[in-house]
């Protein structure tokens, strides 16, 4: 959620500069994810007021003026030369004082360019400064004459004076990560309540003076739906005058990303961010009756939406209609058939509280997410409707003319029933391991809409146990046990039980303050002591060592890519993805059957930003659905998983060497490296040519009798498909199972440098095309013994001088014992090597 500093500003009176303020929100369990400062700073440029005016005596176009810059001045009018033809005496105008810096356009290029304004002597007169134009502080195009103020003090900061009337200077906006148990969080106030919370500061909200609901309303509202609709306001606001918002309206819309359309959509916009409460206005004249019934759709409705696309709405989906067709998808989207227009003149606000199930079907069902159905999925104040709606009334009554026609119509067959939570004291300290006041108890939780028995109530409680009970020992102890006494406010669903005002408790209290765990008497096992944990530890130890650096993605998918990676071509066997139930969003109606796609997502996202040599991995959990003889709950499995993976340039072009890209044996060799720290079984690799929907080419990789994994290259099909700028090479394998067939203690052996000398030989031999060298290698190492040192291959060739359809393979063999070799004993052992080649795979020595 983007959420604008300088319109928090409003509502908690904060010095807190965006930084800070991000640090504060992070560590009371609102993650901001990114801070972007938007509009001009205007340091320096302060309100001025022209005393007087006179022409310049050299000069037909420019004015010289007295101005009053109040505290910012000398103490006396500076003098200002000025070449506008509008400015005027008596005027308050923006001056940029000596030392201020602004962006004008360069004489040449036009660009932006900084300019530090000083006293400068203009055609013989002193200059003290600079009136400013509209273009010239950045606060838009116009460079017709200089921007002339309403009524302000001199020398107040020209950035102060612009905040008051709600325009973005020197705005910052910050990107908070709302989880979906903080509904509370998704508006202005919301975010001001913690704030003010945090910092003990008051929470100052708008004055809103609600109007009658007695008597029948305008338009009559019939709810057929109770559980689907609890509660539907309606408010009618006649004369309004469609048109552009003021600067001040549209300004705070544009900072957090939103569009300005017209004051009427504006203002619903605006009170949906401000307290988060989701507002839709209908041109009443458009509507039929008028009459607002709010039921479930028949088979074959349909209804074309704001967006001007025609849908089918799905039966059962929750509707709002007039008194004869659909005129908006319940919290979702509106009709255009009731739109807003310029033609428009009597508007009905509706506010309404929806059930957060429906409204998530309904959205899924249709392939719409707004900002509305993000908020009633997620569950808003169900007793806030009506001072939302009169809030906004209020202010399409300000700026657009219009003059609210009460009664309100308030259908509400379900009135909210507050929940109450004890919380005892003695248990905040047991999961904090640290003893929080009372008192803070009451003032946080207090502060952020909690209402906490006073010290009367307590009493009281007391005093009637002490008559029940037959000693006071006994009545002091249930009086102790039995706590405060915890209203939750209804803007808060997801606190339901103690240990969600506990929580609520630490955030605010303040996580830094929490003791060491190990003063805390929870029995905490760190994950890394089990011995699997561990062995993934040296797994991801090797890989920083060679330089990898650690992915983290999201879990959730699309079900399409779930579907899409869910592939016996990575998992080696058939498998279904697992679908979530009631998902947040379509990109996360399913978990991911691999750590694939959120690799090539991070990938892509690297290179289009420059990156070029790229070394990452992931350890992270995977699911499928299948036959699975080791799934602890049948028919899925879970199993964590480690992704490798490479591209760009191995080695850069330098003054000594040529640029080498990465290959596939680049990535071989580093997970050769990783895996030999683990002690195996013998490593089978079975390579695999024929291309998938996935990969290229692939090796499939078994250990043990049991599939681990594969490596190869990305297909170029969905490389494409991500946008990626160069090859990716990977290797995905099963962590788990890497983990139970490492040895666990894997002892380190040294051997001096033998006295005697080495014996090499060379040994070429030449095979089928298609025959793997890695059997070949096996086999020369199962066939020479113990003397064998190492063996590699050194040479590939294809040729004239080779049969078609043939290649010839070089191996350089090294021997070494604790003796010197005789060339009778090592002549022996190439006869056996190379009788198993020619026994094991057709290979004959090459002439």
């Amino acid at each position: 959620m983007k959420l604008s500093l300088n319109w928090l500003r409003d509502y908690v009176a904060t010095d807190l500069d965006a930084d800070a303020l991000a640090d504060l929100l992070t560590m009371s369990g609102l993650e901001v994810e990114g801070v972007e400062r938007i509009g001009p700073d205007l340091d320096g440029v302060v309100v001025g007021r022209v005393l007087g005016t006179r022409k310049h005596p050299d000069a037909d176009r420019l004015t010289l003026c007295d101005v009053d810059l109040g505290e910012a001045g000398p103490g006396a009018p500076v003098q200002i030369v000025c070449g506008a033809p509008n400015v005027a005496p008596g005027q308050t105008v923006p001056v940029a004082t000596v030392g201020a810096t602004l962006r004008l356009p360069d004489r040449k290029t036009g660009a932006p360019t900084p300019v530090e304004i000083q006293r400068s002597t203009i055609r013989g007169e002193a200059s003290h400064g600079m009136i400013c134009a509209e273009d010239e502080l950045g606060l838009g195009d116009d460079h017709d004459g200089i921007l002339v103020l309403d009524e302000a003090e001199a020398g107040q900061p020209l950035a102060r004076y612009l905040r008051e009337r709600g325009r973005a200077v020197g705005d910052a906006v910050l990107d908070v990560a709302i989880t979906p148990n903080r509904p509370d969080a998704t508006s202005h106030i919301g975010v001001a309540r913690d704030v003010a919370a945090l910092l003990d500061l008051p929470l100052l909200l708008p004055e809103v003076e609600e109007p009658t609901t007695e008597g029948e309303g305008p338009v009559p509202i019939e709810i057929e739906d109770p559980e689907g609709c609890p509660r539907y306001v309606g408010l009618v606001v006649r004369g309004v005058r469609v048109g552009p918002s003021p600067d001040w309206l549209a300004d705070r819309l544009r900072a957090i990303g939103l569009r300005p359309i017209n004051n009427v959509v504006d203002v619903t916009n605006y009170v949906l961010h401000e307290v988060g409460q989701p507002l839709h206005a209908f041109d009443l004249a458009r509507l039929k009756g008028p009459a607002i019934v709010v039921r479930r759709a028949r088979p074959g409705e349909t209804l074309t939406t704001l967006d001007d696309q025609e849908r089918t709405l799905p039966e059962g989906t929750l509707l709002i209609c007039d008194a004869e067709r659909p005129v908006a998808v319940a919290g979702v989207m509106g009709g255009a058939n009731a739109e807003v227009s310029e033609a428009t003149t009597d508007v009905l606000l509706e506010s309404a509280y929806f059930d957060p199930v429906s409204i998530r079907k309904a959205a899924k069902a249709l392939g719409l997410q707004t900002d509305a159905s993000y908020r009633f999925e997620r569950g808003v104040d169900p007793t806030g409707q009506l001072r939302a709606a009169t809030r906004a009334a209020a202010l399409l009554a300000e700026i657009a003319g219009g003059t609210i026609e009460p009664p309100a119509a308030d259908a509400h067959p379900r009135p909210y029933a507050p929940r109450t939570v004890t919380l005892r004291p003695a248990r905040v300290a047991h999961l904090l391991g640290a003893e929080v006041p009372e008192a803070d108890l009451r003032r946080l939780l207090t502060a952020i809409g909690f209402e906490v028995d006073g010290a009367e109530a307590k009493m009281e409680a007391f005093a009637e146990e002490v008559m029940r009970s037959e000693s006071l020992a006994a009545a002091v102890a249930e009086a102790e046990d039995a706590g405060l006494s915890v209203t939750v406010p209804p803007f808060r669903p997801d606190v339901a039980r103690e240990v969600d005002v506990i929580e609520e408790v630490a955030r605010l209290w303040g996580y830094d303050r929490i003791p060491d765990p190990a003063t805390v008497p929870i029995s905490l096992v760190p994950a890394t002591d089990t011995p699997e944990a561990a062995t993934l530890e040296r797994v991801r130890t090797r890989l920083v060592g060679l330089g990898f650096r650690e992915l983290y993605t999201n879990s959730l998918v699309p079900k399409e890519t779930a579907e899409q990676f869910a592939t016996a071509e990575l998992t080696g066997a058939a498998v279904a993805p697992v679908e979530t139930l009631n998902p947040i969003s379509q990109d996360m109606a399913a978990l991911r059957p691999s750590l694939l796609p959120g690799l090539l997502t991070a990938v892509a996202y690297n290179q289009a930003r420059g990156a070029e040599a790229l070394r990452v991995f992931e350890l992270g959990h995977v699911y499928a659905r299948g036959a699975d003889p080791e799934a602890p709950v049948e028919g899925y499995h879970e199993h964590t998983s480690l992704i490798v993976a490479l591209s760009g340039p191995a080695e850069r072009t330098g003054w000594n060497a040529e640029g080498r890209a990465a290959d596939v044996y680049d990535l071989k060799g580093a997970l050769t490296h990783v895996l030999g720290a683990l002690a195996l079984p013998e490593l089978q690799e079975t390579p695999s040519t024929e291309p998938g929907a996935l990969t290229a080419y692939r090796l499939v990789l078994d250990a043990g009798g049991r599939h681990l994994g594969v490596l190869g290259r990305v297909s170029d099909a969905l490389a494409a498909r991500y946008d990626l700028q160069a090859p990716l090479f990977f290797a995905e394998l099963n962590a788990d199972r890497l983990a139970a067939l490492a040895r666990r203690e894997t002892p380190v052996r040294y051997e001096a440098i033998s006295r005697f000398p080495a014996v090499e030989r060379d040994l070429a031999v030449v095979v089928d095309e298609g025959q793997p060298i890695g059997p070949l290698l096996h086999t020369i190492r199962a066939a020479a013994g113990g003397l064998l040192q190492s063996v590699r291959l050194f040479d590939l060739y294809r040729g004239d001088r080779i049969e078609a359809g043939q290649k010839s393979a070089a191996f350089a063999l090294r021997f070494a014992a604790d003796r010197t070799l005789r060339d009778k004993e090592v002549d022996g052992r190439i006869r056996k090597v190379v009788a198993a080649l020619e026994r094991g795979h057709g290979a004959r020595l090459r002439a």
